[in-house]
């Protein structure tokens, strides 16, 4: 039997791209902090990753998927912060994100992470952008790390 684990470790080739949202940019800075905090503590650098950042969360999925179809990329990290209120826009959103983030990895092979917090309020958001919850944004980048080693078991590679 084959097991098949990505290691967390970034080749010298892997190249990313964090996908960020600017609304509740108080929450996704640190969200983007921790990403790039992980992804440099295993051996990224800099010059390996490129931020870009779209007005809000509804359009994290269509310009992920720019991204992944550039052939630029790795992996791909989609980074945001959608706070329920008193109108169903929050499901609105928090649903299309979630399934416009799985197409992208679907479409086009290339490992695309969720990193969007979907929360109550505002303090379950700081709470998870690194507080008592730790930083999501480190978790997504992690696991994205693993998905990209992963692919090179398959013989993946961008």
């Amino acid at each position: 039997m084959g097991i098949f684990e990505g290691q967390l470790r970034v080749d010298k080739g892997d190249r990313f791209a964090l996908v960020a949202a600017r609304w509740n940019d108080f929450i996704v800075d640190r969200l983007i902090g921790g990403a790039t905090d992980c992804l440099l503590r295993h051996g990224g650098s800099d010059s390996q990753f490129d931020l870009i950042k779209v007005p809000g969360c509804f359009e994290l999925p269509q310009v992920a998927l720019q991204a992944a179809k550039s052939g630029k990329y790795s992996g791909i990290l989609v980074l945001g912060c959608v706070i329920r209120g008193g109108t169903p826009h929050f499901e609105m959103i928090a649903a299309e994100v979630t399934k416009g983030t799985a197409q992208v990895a679907m479409q086009t092979g290339i490992p695309t992470v969720f990193g969007v917090l979907t929360v109550d309020s505002v303090d379950q958001a700081i709470e998870r952008a690194g507080t008592k919850m730790g930083n999501k944004g480190w978790e997504a980048a992690s696991a994205l790390i693993e998905l990209v080693d992963l692919n090179r078991a398959f013989g993946k590679k961008r």
